[in-house]
């Protein structure tokens, strides 16, 4: 292992152009972790509302500070002989930033119950889009929402890059999946399984649909009134997830006065959820759809097409050209 890594840094908050190349030392493994050399790092809204001074940015303790939490690369060392994953394994997983090093970075050191083996099917590169917002859509669709055969799932923004994985987790569940999106996305909607497309440009979907069983809200209630009127299409005692943070301070007062259910949502790293959502990517129920891949030096341009928010899927930074597999890295 170098004492050093090349790694896309900020040296403190603010616009994308504070992202910037520079050498800082590599991660020491405490316990269970491992090290894994990172191939390619997806970038999510988190890490721009961090950069930016928001997000988690709080809990970042010093600088340089290396953003990022997906990941998807090859294991260099393992907690110890006997440990499931070892060294030339190829695995993907979320970090636990800004608790450890974040994976715009060569090294990563990463908890065991934060990784898992990568999708055979997958690249490198495909695989880094997964675990963030595939892990955020199983959580809310499957553990929160407990999506069931039949059921009427309403999911907001389903063509960004929770939402074009929860659509096709939802369909893969059997339910009957409405999502909100742009004329544009229409298509790639239903290519994804959706079953009913409204186009939230010309179509307020609060006049067009009631006694939905679920609403999975990746806008929140700050544009538009989204969640609030998103209330007002569950059926009784149906369940509202709402995932943008602090975006509905009066959620749970709204949802009791309507007579239905809401909680906010965080994602939760978890290698157990990973081997599941591994396994249907597999077996081809779900793939990562990937808008653009950047070269890590391109970070703020990367940055900057995420804060646009019209993004189909995920962006990624191709971190090195170690280790291709799968369609290729």
């Amino acid at each position: 292992m170098p004492p050093t890594m090349r790694a896309l840094v900020i040296d403190r908050t603010g616009a994308a152009e504070e992202l910037h190349l520079d050498t800082v030392p590599t991660p020491i493994p405490v316990l269970d972790e491992l090290i894994v050399r990172v191939v390619a790092a997806g970038v999510n809204p988190i890490d721009v509302k961090t950069r930016a001074g928001s997000g988690v940015a709080a809990a970042i303790s010093a600088f340089p500070a290396v953003l990022g939490f997906d990941f998807s690369g090859i294991v260099v060392s393992s907690p110890y002989e006997a440990f499931p994953l070892q060294p030339g394994d190829e695995v993907y997983g979320m970090t636990h930033f800004p608790r450890t090093t974040g994976s715009y970075a060569e090294y990563i050191a990463v908890s065991s119950m934060s990784v898992a083996l990568k999708p055979s099917t997958l690249s490198h590169i495909e695989a880094a889009a997964v675990p963030v917002a595939a892990l955020a859509a199983w959580e809310m669709v499957v553990e929160i929402a407990e999506v069931t055969p039949g059921e009427r799932m309403l999911i907001h923004a389903g063509s960004g890059g929770v939402g074009h994985f929860a659509v096709q987790i939802a369909k893969a569940f059997g339910a009957y999946v409405i999502t909100t999106g742009s004329p544009r996305n229409a298509e790639f909607l239903r290519q994804l399984g959706a079953d009913e497309v409204i186009d939230y440009t010309s179509i307020r979907f609060d006049e067009v649909l009631a006694d939905v069983d679920s609403v999975i809200d990746l806008i929140g209630n700050v544009h538009d009134d989204t969640g609030t009127r998103s209330l007002r299409v569950l059926r009784p005692d149906g369940v509202l997830v709402n995932a943008p943070s602090g975006s509905w301070p009066t959620l749970q007062a709204d949802a009791e006065a309507a007579g239905v259910r809401a909680t906010g949502f965080k994602v939760a790293a978890d290698a157990d959820a990973l081997d599941w959502i591994t396994k249907m990517i597999d077996d081809g129920a779900v793939r990562p759809h990937i808008d653009h891949v950047f070269e890590l030096a391109e970070g703020p341009a990367a940055h900057r097409l995420v804060e646009e928010g019209h993004t189909r899927g995920k962006i990624v930074l191709r971190i090195s050209d170690v280790g291709v597999s799968g369609t290729g890295a």
